[in-house]
C-alpha cells in the first residue's frame, strides 16, 4: 500500500484511481462498506482504490473549542486501512487554506489534478468543500463537469440484534463512554484498542498477586468508561495474552482525581518499562468499585479473572 502525506502530489500514483474521502476515524464497519464499493469500482475499472483521509480531524480546525477524542491515531487508521485492502492511502494536511476550497476547486485541483481520480464514492451524507457553500450542492453535476464520476452510496445499517440502528464514529463513541465496548465493537467490527507505553507505576498489584502495566495513550484517543474489562494484550515480543483492564481512579487506594489505565496480563511476570503494549478491549465485567481493604480487592481480582480466563 502506497501512503503520501502532502496536498502537492504530482507523481508517485501511477495509475487513476477510484477514491472516497474522509476522516475515517475508527474506520468501522460503515466505513469498509464504502471501502469495499471503492475497491470493486476500481477493480472493474482496472484501477487503483484510493483513499482520502486526514491525520487530524477537521473539526479540531474548524471548531477546536468542541474537537471529539479519536477512535483512532493516524498510524492505527493507516494500519486498519492497509488491512481493509487498500492500494493507496493519500493523507492529507487538514489547514483553513484547504478548508476555504470550493467542492469544485477540490475535485479539480487536488482529486483529478494531484491524485488522478476518475470516479468518487460517497456516503449519502458526506460533502466537503468549504462551508459557506450550499449544503444542496449536487456533486454528481459538477464531477461531470470535471470529469470525475461521482457514486453515492446508502448508509451501512445493522439490525437492531447487532447494533440498534446505523453505525456511525459517534455512536461508538457513545457507546464506549457508556461501557458498552461489545456494541462498539459490532460496529466496529473488531476489539476496540488501546496502544501506549507502559509507565511507572505505584507496584501495589505486585504487593497482592496481581502487577499491573500502567499504560500511557496517545492524549486524543478516546479512553472508555471506567470500569474492569476483559482484554487481550499483545506485549513487544508479539505474543497476545489474556488480561484484565482497569481505567479509572482506583478508590480503594485513594488515588485521587488521577486517571490511570493499567492492565494486569495473565501468566506473565516479564519487566515492560518503556515499551509498547497493545490491548484490545474485548468486555465490560464490572465498574470500578472501592473496597474496604485490600484484600477484598484481592478476592474480587480473584473472581474477575476466573470469569475471564473460563471465557
Amino acid at each position: 500500500m502506497q501512503i503520501f502525506r502532502r496536498v502537492n502530489i504530482t507523481s508517485g500514483i501511477p495509475r487513476r484511481c477510484v477514491a472516497t474521502i474522509g476522516f475515517f476515524d475508527g474506520v468501522h464497519r460503515g466505513h469498509r462498506f464504502l471501502i469495499d464499493e471503492v475497491k470493486s469500482q476500481a477493480e472493474n475499472r482496472d484501477m487503483d482504490a484510493l483513499v482520502v483521509t486526514f491525520p487530524q480531524s477537521p473539526s479540531d480546525i474548524l471548531n477546536p473549542q468542541v474537537s471529539q477524542p479519536l477512535l483512532t491515531t493516524s498510524s492505527e487508521k493507516v494500519r486498519l486501512l492497509h488491512s481493509a485492502g487498500v492500494d493507496v492511502v493519500a493523507m492529507l494536511p487538514f489547514t483553513k487554506e484547504l478548508s476555504m476550497q470550493s467542492a469544485s476547486e477540490f475535485m479539480s485541483s487536488v482529486m483529478k489534478d494531484q491524485l488522478h481520480v476518475s470516479s468518487i464514492v460517497m456516503g449519502y451524507d458526506h460533502r466537503f468543500g468549504r462551508k459557506t457553500d450550499d449544503d444542496n450542492v449536487d456533486y454528481s453535476d459538477l464531477g461531470r463537469g470535471i470529469g470525475i464520476e461521482v457514486l453515492r452510496y446508502r448508509p451501512l445499517s445493522l439490525g437492531a440484534d447487532e447494533t440498534g440502528g446505523l453505525v456511525s464514529s459517534s455512536a461508538i463513541r457513545d457507546a464506549l463512554l457508556c461501557g458498552d465496548v461489545e456494541k462498539a465493537n459490532r460496529c466496529l467490527g473488531y476489539s476496540y484498542t488501546l496502544e501506549g507505553v507502559v509507565v511507572g507505576g505505584r507496584h501495589v498489584g505486585t504487593g497482592i498477586g496481581y502487577p499491573t502495566a500502567n499504560i500511557m495513550v496517545d492524549e486524543h484517543k478516546l479512553v472508555p468508561s471506567n470500569g474492569v474489562y476483559a482484554v487481550i494484550v499483545t506485549t513487544d515480543d508479539g505474543v497476545r495474552r489474556k488480561g484484565m483492564l482497569n481505567i479509572g481512579r482506583r478508590p480503594t487506594l485513594d488515588n485521587g482525581s488521577d486517571r490511570t489505565i493499567e492492565v494486569n496480563i495473565f501468566d506473565f511476570s516479564r519487566d515492560l518499562y518503556g515499551t509498547t503494549v497493545r490491548i484490545e478491549i474485548n468486555r465490560y465485567i464490572r465498574p470500578e468499585m472501592k473496597f474496604d481493604s485490600l484484600e477484598s480487592l484481592k478476592r474480587q481480582l480473584e473472581a474477575d479473572r476466573a470469569l475471564i480466563s473460563d471465557n
